[in-house]
């Protein structure tokens, strides 16, 4: 069976809910989008959001993926920098429990965090300090690293860092490793366009919902779809609430939503990836590879944060058995 390495920041996730968005307007941060602290503003926004209740998870979006993959049975590995602290501990511990490889550099630096801001309406919003994550240097990149790799998992966070992003896709493509990327975030998109235009002939499979999509090719979601299906093996754009929609050469697959009680939409886009790559290695058609993706994603929603219990994961691979 096909294995995955993913490569992105390894990050802990710290979890608020909040009761009224203006607060995100006090942090100026914008709704639904991920936005770089550093670590002194990492804190000032701990103290705004102190007043609510707060809970710690492994996060990090590659990472979920990864996780999530290793806890389908499929062999994974993760590549990321992570401090030597109790926060890096943590990280390290719960990929390690699942089966995941953790092919972890060790720094001074204090580790990443994500504070995860989720909104009423499930909407949630992103206040990242890499911290060691942003240690992830093109030294590290070797072709040895994805030897006996079949996929390399490159989340779009990773693209702060140019030239560890160019050399992570160009390095596992000369390996022979099947590259896939998740586009991340709208805002880190529009940042960077030119960039990922260049990039997309030499990636095989892309994620991205249709704010991304939309934020890559000035298009559709739809038209988003056929753009980038020209340049790469498989284009994958989620339409929220409608679903997602696949494309793989002349083949394009529409996957509709069941209506689900949405708590907390973090992770969703990381679990519909891990669902949807469980498919393809086990060599599922792209209806059944998106229906898996999406049965995956609409478990992540009904909780908190981008981790599942295993009351939770049960009741997912009994639903997948239907």
């Amino acid at each position: 069976m096909k294995n995955v390495i993913g490569i992105g920041s390894a990050l802990v996730d710290i979890l608020t809910r909040i009761d009224d968005d203006s607060i995100l307007e006090e942090l100026n941060i914008p709704k639904g989008s991920m936005q770089l602290v550093n670590e002194k503003s990492s804190a000032l926004i701990g103290e705004k959001l102190s007043k609510y209740e707060s809970s710690m998870a492994p996060g990090g979006s590659a990472a979920n993926t990864i996780h999530a993959l290793a806890k389908m049975g499929i062999e994974s590995g993760f590549v990321s920098f992570v401090g030597n602290d109790e926060i890096g501990r943590f990280f390290e511990e719960s990929m390690n429990s699942v089966g995941v490889k953790p092919l972890l550099s060790h720094s001074d630096t204090a580790s990443g965090t994500a504070r995860t801001i989720i909104s009423r309406d499930a909407e949630r919003t992103f206040a990242t300090n890499l911290g060691a994550s942003m240690e992830l240097n093109e030294s590290v990149i070797t072709e040895d690293l994805f030897s006996n790799w079949d996929y390399c998992y490159v989340e779009g966070y990773l693209i702060a860092n140019k030239p560890v992003f160019k050399k992570t896709i160009e390095t596992a493509k000369k390996r022979g490793c099947e590259v896939i990327l998740d586009l991340a975030s709208y805002n880190v998109v529009e940042e960077n366009r030119e960039f990922l235009n260049e990039l997309l002939p030499q990636i095989n499979i892309i994620f991205a919902n249709e704010e991304e999509a939309k934020s890559l090719t000035m298009m559709s979601a739809e038209e988003s779809l056929h753009y980038i299906a020209d340049k790469v093996d498989i284009a994958v754009v989620k339409v929220g609430k409608k679903g997602s929609l696949i494309k793989r050469g002349n083949e394009v697959v529409s996957i509709g939503c069941n209506d689900v009680k949405v708590v907390d939409t973090t992770g969703a886009g990381d679990m519909y990836a891990a669902g949807f790559l469980y498919g393809l290695i086990n060599g599922y058609d792209l209806q059944r590879c998106g229906t898996i993706g999406n049965l995956l994603a609409e478990s992540i929603i009904q909780v908190i944060g981008a981790k599942m219990d295993e009351s939770n994961w049960e009741e997912f691979k009994k639903n997948l058995k239907n």
